[in-house]
């Protein structure tokens, strides 16, 4: 499928369409005006101007050539002057003509006065008087008759030319401004076509575009074909729709697989949390504090455990607060204490300023439950856990310090490499560490150090909850 044009290069199209249309008839009219007006020019002027020679040429000549035959006092001299004049404007007329029986009139003036200016000096080399007055009669005059004879011919052609000219003028003038009128009623009939094609063009498309959106808007996310567009922008808009409708079927998907991710992550923990060793263990000690006659021991076993279960369940929400993390953490210690209170003592030193913060629940506890049995029952002898918080930059770092076996540097590096591959390792170690990068991202999670006969420490890293609120 070839590309297609965008509406401001079909839009310049048909601007440059009646423009260049316009421009080609304006200068074809001012062509025709010029034309029009530089024959109308020439004509009138050789019009004008052989009137003005045919006004006083022959009255003069005559005049003049009979004062000086008779000799009169009045006399002037040869008229060669005015002869030599007459030649001048006829050579002009001859150059300006272009009309054959005006060329052959204006040809005849020329000659004509040539063959009088000859006659003129004639009558000059003459003595007798007599043979003037012949020479007058039959030369001179008869050649002024014929020279305005000839010139009333050349005016007469030339004033029929101009009448002519008017008149084609007028004829052309009318046919110009009734083709000019078709040529435009069709310039405006190619516009109404075209613009209407090109508002088809936008609007047919736009329609089925925003009916593809409000399909989306009603939760229809297939992925379909683009809107098929002459227009560049509407297609490109609609691709670019289709790209982001898949884009957000991808999403869902992966968000369907993170949530899932999460509930199996969940489900594990709360499982681990329902550990029947662990109440067995618990309800026997209640048991044996009931038997030794500590009722209000017994109490406050009963009330832990009941607060622990609590804070698991978290009213069915999956993120809690510090704080509330902070008292589950505290139940299960306070229960753990009493059965191991010969080897077990804790230590909570969490800032009261965080203790709105978010994360999800059951993060910190497996942590302690695995510094418990990994750590301080693998040592011999009394050990201690500490829960700490602090805030750096926008993060939080919550760490889990025991004093008790520790692990091997081997051992380290074969836990970190499990918790990255998202292997089940350790107690609850890889369930918290994908929890926490699936809801937070890549920089955030556990991190371990570890010393053989020193103790380990796990940092728990997340965001500061005015920072960024965590995913449910």
């Amino acid at each position: 499928m070839s590309r297609p044009d965008s509406i401001q290069s079909r839009m310049r199209r048909m601007v440059v369409l009646c423009c260049g249309f316009m421009a080609a008839v304006l200068v074809v009219m001012l062509g025709l005006v010029l034309v029009h007006n530089s024959q109308y020019k020439r004509l009138l002027y050789n019009v004008t101007t052989a009137s003005e020679f045919n006004q006083d040429f022959k009255e003069t000549i005559d005049l003049k050539m009979y004062y000086y035959v008779i000799e009169s006092r009045y006399s002037e001299g040869l008229p060669i002057q005015e002869v030599q004049d007459a030649q001048v404007l006829a050579k002009d007329l001859l150059g300006n003509t272009s009309q054959k029986d005006s060329l052959r009139a204006i040809t005849s003036v020329l000659d004509l006065c040539e063959n009088l200016e000859g006659k003129i000096y004639q009558i000059e080399k003459t003595q007798s008087y007599d043979q003037r007055q012949v020479q007058l009669e039959n030369n001179i005059y008869v050649l002024t008759s014929l020279i305005q004879e000839y010139m009333y011919n050349y005016l007469y052609c030339e004033s029929v030319q101009l009448n002519l000219l008017q008149q084609q003028i007028r004829r052309q003038t009318a046919a110009e401004i009734l083709l000019t009128a078709l040529l435009l009623a069709a310039l405006i009939l190619v516009l109404v076509r075209y613009s209407v094609h090109l508002s088809r063009s936008v609007t047919r498309p736009l329609v089925d575009l925003s009916r593809r959106a409000e399909d989306v808007i009603g939760g229809d996310l297939t992925v379909r074909e683009p809107v098929c567009s002459e227009t560049y922008e509407i297609r490109t808009l609609s691709e670019g729709m289709e790209q982001m409708i898949a884009r957000i079927n991808t999403q869902i998907e992966e968000i369907t697989q993170k949530q899932e991710s999460l509930r199996k992550a969940e489900l594990a923990l709360l499982q681990a949390q329902i550990n029947p060793h662990f109440l067995y263990n618990t309800m026997d000690t209640i048991i044996w504090l009931i038997e030794a006659d500590r009722p209000q021991a017994a109490v406050e076993m009963v009330s832990n455990l009941s607060e622990f279960f609590r804070h698991s369940l978290s009213r069915g929400e999956d993120i809690i607060t510090l704080g509330e993390e902070e008292q589950h953490v505290r139940s299960y210690l306070q229960i753990q204490q009493v059965r191991y209170k010969d080897i077990l003592d804790y230590t909570i030193n969490i800032d009261p300023a965080l203790g709105e913060a978010r994360l999800p629940k059951l993060t910190l506890q497996p942590l302690v439950e695995n510094a418990l049995y990994h750590g301080i029952k693998a040592k011999r002898g009394k050990g201690c856990i500490y829960v700490t918080a602090r805030a750096e930059g926008r993060d939080i770092l919550l760490q889990i310090t025991d004093d008790g076996a520790g692990m091997s540097p081997e051992r380290l590096e074969e836990l970190r490499r499990a918790m990255e591959m998202g292997k089940r390792v350790g107690f609850g170690l890889a369930t918290v560490h994908e929890r926490l990068r699936l809801l937070f991202g890549g920089p955030y999670g556990l991190s371990i150090s570890s010393s053989p006969g020193v103790g380990t420490t796990v940092t728990v890293r997340i965001p500061r909850g005015e920072e960024r609120e965590a995913e449910t």
